[in-house]
């Protein structure tokens, strides 16, 4: 069974982007990039891997799924099907129509879309943001890929929004850590059973 891995970025407070979904303060540079780029290419979207020459294939995961709020920062930066690479899934209920020729919107339940996809052959699903759906999703959610930043932001989109009282802790373990000279931790957790 394929696993739904949420892989984001967040600073220490636990926000993962801005109010106004805006990335800007998470640092640009340093060592974490090209190591975690090499380990997990097809995270940059498309138009990125271009830019940069990257032919790699998918190492990890095959399929990504988002929250229209996220799909929608991929537009405002030019782009309405930002993983041509990946196959494709935009969570909506505002949406009338999939956004973009190979772009599936989810308009229903998205626990039940993504078990269906887990039930499929393949790589692995990349839950790539944003908090709201992480936090509808986390039944579902295997594994957490948080690339920490050594930043506070104060306010923002938290990593799992919503403000949904769980019924228990959701519980998970540290599989791996590294911490790069920049300041970047790079933390893999994988759900408790």
């Amino acid at each position: 069974m394929r696993k739904l891995t949420y892989f984001v970025a967040s600073t220490i407070d636990g926000f993962i982007a801005a109010e106004d979904g805006t990335l800007d303060f998470f640092p640009v540079g340093g060592d974490h990039g090209p190591a975690i780029i090499s380990q997990y290419p097809e995270t940059l979207p498309t138009k990125v891997r271009e830019a940069r020459g990257i032919a790699a294939g998918n190492i990890y995961f095959d399929t990504v799924i988002m929250g229209r709020k996220t799909h929608d920062f991929g537009v405002r930066t030019g782009t309405a099907s930002p993983y041509e690479h990946l196959r494709q899934y935009v969570v909506s209920t505002t949406l009338p129509e999939a956004p973009a020729p190979g772009v599936e919107l989810i308009t229903e339940d998205p626990i039940a879309a993504v078990r269906e996809l887990k039930r499929e052959d393949g790589l692995g699903i990349w839950l790539c943001g944003g908090g709201e759906l992480a936090q509808a999703l986390l039944p579902e959610i295997d594994q957490v890929f948080l690339k920490l930043h050594p930043v506070v932001l104060g306010t923002g989109r938290p990593l799992f929004g919503g403000g949904t009282k769980l019924p228990a802790p959701e519980r998970f373990r540290v599989i791996t850590s590294r911490v790069y000279a920049d300041g970047v931790a790079f933390l893999k957790y994988g759900r408790i059973k």
